[in-house]
């Protein structure tokens, strides 16, 4: 009977390593480390630590892999941009490619460390340039996750039906060897241990919860190498925790923006500073919505310049009788001649651009007695006014999802004025989808990742 069960071990270990390949396990970056990897360009292995160079790679030389971890303790400097690649070839042709890449003066600033590139591209790198951190690839099943210094940062099932374009039809799990590739700058590996992972994924139990990208707009534009980030996302009625859980979730990155002024969460520099410290290390681009018209003197210089972006709208504001109104309360609304009420409301916006902000946000915003009417009173020549302002004042203009402002014909308006843009949802709660509204009028404006407003990404 024992002689029985050792030659089952035996045949079961044979059966599993001839089912995945030749393929190196453990410690790459150990002894006779040079010959397991094929050295390109200005690449080197000294002292257990990996070198790429710009314009060099590494690639096992040996290496079927299907299901498996791989950790990797790396550094990269402040341009560097390079991939890690899974499930490839010899020429990089198929599979997927994670990003290396902290170069926040990268014109594709969208694809930041951990980004699975042209699935789940990420926004913000939540750690820092010449700096070691951990990295942890998880390939199992049809599940692939991306850990950074432990915490995950990227999530992604591959449905049954995923979609791709012609260009990006090789982005599929398979099996293939490992291999990482630098760009531009240096990047440095200095531990880097891979572990296959035996086949027991319940793979149909997977797929039942991944996306179903045959209707969902967000993979198409990550496929088409566009930002995909929610510029105006507030923690209401979600946590930190559970927005980028649905930030992971939908492939959506979310900029988080606290409300700051008299009234509201944040009343003080010092309140804000708090509030920062608590968001360190998080996956979100930090905003700030000014409030009211007193915020750019409740708040210093230095501090608002902490924000990667600072955002306000024109709904709060003195009427000509030096009454307060907030346009989304009906009770401080107070109308007496619509088209005179509509007049200044634009001289009220025209305004508002001249405050240290960033980004117009809620454009164009009527209250609920003439919102029925919106396109009649947004005419050519109010138009004309705002676009001008915000052209002269060099400020960015939101497409906000849940109020669905402005209209098309603003929109366009904008775009062939040069206008860059910003897509936000502005929740009132935790359920606030998937910038749909946006979505619908990048396409009808013909909007290009070019005309996406870039933030001040600080790291």
């Amino acid at each position: 009977m024992k002689n029985s069960t050792l030659f089952v071990m035996i045949l079961s270990a044979f059966l599993w390593s001839a089912c995945n390949g030749s393929q190196p396990s453990g410690d790459l970056l150990g002894e006779n480390a040079t010959a397991l990897w094929n050295l390109q360009g200005d690449a080197t292995i000294n002292d257990n630590i990996l070198t790429l160079n710009e314009g060099s790679a590494a690639m096992l030389k040996k290496g079927n892999y299907e299901n498996f971890e791989l950790t990797l303790t790396v550094r990269l400097g402040e341009t560097s941009d390079g991939i890690l690649a899974f499930h490839t070839n010899n020429e990089l042709t198929k599979g997927y490619k994670i990003a290396l890449d902290n170069d926040l003066s990268d014109p594709e600033w969208w694809t930041k460390t951990g980004s699975l590139l042209g699935i789940r591209n990420l926004t913000k790198s939540v750690v820092k340039s010449n700096e070691w951190f951990d990295m942890t690839l998880r390939v199992e099943g049809k599940t692939i996750t991306v850990l950074l210094n432990g915490e995950p940062v990227m999530e992604y099932i591959e449905p049954a039906n995923p979609y791709r374009t012609t260009e990006n039809g090789s982005q599929l799990l398979s099996e293939g060897t490992l291999a990482l590739k630098s760009n531009e700058g240096t990047i440095e590996v200095s531990a880097m241990t891979v572990t296959p992972l035996a086949a027991t994924a319940d793979l149909s139990a997977q797929q039942a919860e991944a996306i179903d990208e045959t209707e969902d707009q967000i993979i198409r534009l990550h496929q088409e190498n566009f930002p995909v980030l929610d510029y105006h996302v507030h923690l209401k009625g979600i946590t930190a925790e559970e927005a980028a859980a649905q930030s992971r979730r939908y492939g959506i990155n979310y900029a988080l923006a606290p409300n700051c002024g008299i009234g509201f969460p944040i009343t003080s520099d010092e309140e804000v500073l708090a509030y920062l410290k608590e968001m360190e290390g998080e996956p979100f681009i930090q905003a700030m919505q000014g409030e009211g018209r007193e915020w750019s003197e409740t708040f210093s210089e230095e501090v608002r310049n902490r924000f990667d972006y600072v955002f306000t709208d024109a709904l709060t504001f003195t009427d000509r009788k030096g009454r307060r109104t907030r346009l989304w309360i009906p009770e401080e609304v107070y109308i007496e001649d619509e088209e005179q009420y509509m007049d200044l409301i634009v001289e009220k916006i025209v305004e508002v651009m001249q405050e240290p902000m960033d980004v117009y946000v809620n454009p164009n915003f009527l209250p609920d007695v003439m919102n029925d009417r919106y396109d009649d009173f947004w005419t050519e020549e109010r138009m004309d006014k705002v676009i001008t302002a915000l052209l002269e004042s060099g400020k960015v203009l939101e497409i906000n999802h849940r109020y669905r402002i402005p209209n098309q014909a603003f929109i366009q308006k904008a775009k062939d004025a040069g206008i860059k843009f910003t897509f936000g949802t502005n929740n009132a709660d935790g359920d606030f989808g998937k910038m749909e509204y946006c979505i619908e009028m990048k396409d009808a404006c013909g909007i290009t990742a070019n005309d996406m407003y870039k933030p001040n990404i600080q790291e």
